[in-house]
């Protein structure tokens, strides 16, 4: 487990300013967290101010920028560009989203950029996420079966039994959704939060998994599941647009109809 020493306080002070090159007719200000470990003072939001007309279209681009050109020193995290690898969630503009996935264009104003929400803080941009990693491996998520699989062929499924899995598989772990939830912010030690009970319930409903039951069992607790509140916030800020929260509600539905 990584040691973290987190800002004394949740005071955000001003920080540095980078201004435009000179001549720039297309500037826009990007203000973005920055906190290190290894300076004992609280997080200041640094402002940079871009000529939109050098950078690319997404927030990204803005961000690379000025890793390369402006700041050496801005750390965040990023890998594939396309919106699959979900290193690049953070929040813009007041939603959790992928940098990569979001137009410059549709932010008025200035850009606000700051980690996501409610997670302890690696360095500026960067949350520490070995807790929801840890929730993540505690529900199992790979396929479980008895049974051994036809020689010299995959399991099967029907059309319509793959179907099912539609919403759910394509979920990259970005946790835009898990730290957008209040009931996560308060029980995080305890629920699991959207995106791991998303998880759960790919493998709950996939026809080729055996231990359905062992998987409810394991859910049935007042605080892994229950602490859902159906608020929705997961469901509204999800880049990828699936839908967590439907999950989460089946999940409680199945769990009703064993008892019947």
């Amino acid at each position: 487990m990584v040691e973290l020493r987190l800002p004394r306080n949740s005071e955000i002070g001003v920080g540095k300013t980078y201004p435009a090159p000179a001549g720039a007719k297309n500037v826009k200000t990007f203000r973005i967290y920055r906190w290190t470990p290894d300076d004992d003072k609280n997080p200041v939001v640094d402002s940079y101010e871009l000529d939109l007309d050098t950078i690319g279209p997404m927030v990204l681009d803005a961000i690379i920028h000025i890793k390369n050109e402006v700041d050496p020193t801005l750390t965040f995290r990023r890998s594939c560009r396309e919106g699959i690898c979900g290193s690049c969630a953070m929040n813009i503009d007041g939603e959790n989203t992928l940098a990569c996935l979001k137009p410059i264009k549709d932010i008025k104003g200035d850009v606000r950029i700051y980690p996501l929400p409610h997670m302890p803080v690696v360095k500026d941009l960067v949350p520490n996420l070995e807790g929801a990693y840890a929730q993540l491996r505690s529900i199992s998520p790979w396929m479980q079966a008895d049974t051994a699989p036809p020689p010299d062929a995959e399991r099967r499924q029907s059309i319509e039994e793959r179907a099912k899995l539609d919403g759910m598989w394509e979920c990259i772990l970005c946790f835009c959704c898990t730290t957008s939830c209040p009931s996560y912010w308060w029980n995080g030690d305890r629920y699991l939060g959207p995106a791991v009970l998303l998880a759960a319930y790919r493998w709950i409903a996939d026809s080729r998994d055996e231990h359905t039951g062992d998987r409810l069992d394991e859910l049935e607790d007042t605080f892994k599941l229950y602490a859902c509140r159906t608020i929705m916030n997961c469901t509204q800020t999800c880049p990828k647009g699936l839908n967590p929260a439907k999950a989460i509600g089946r999940i409680k539905e199945l769990q009703i109809e064993r008892k019947a």
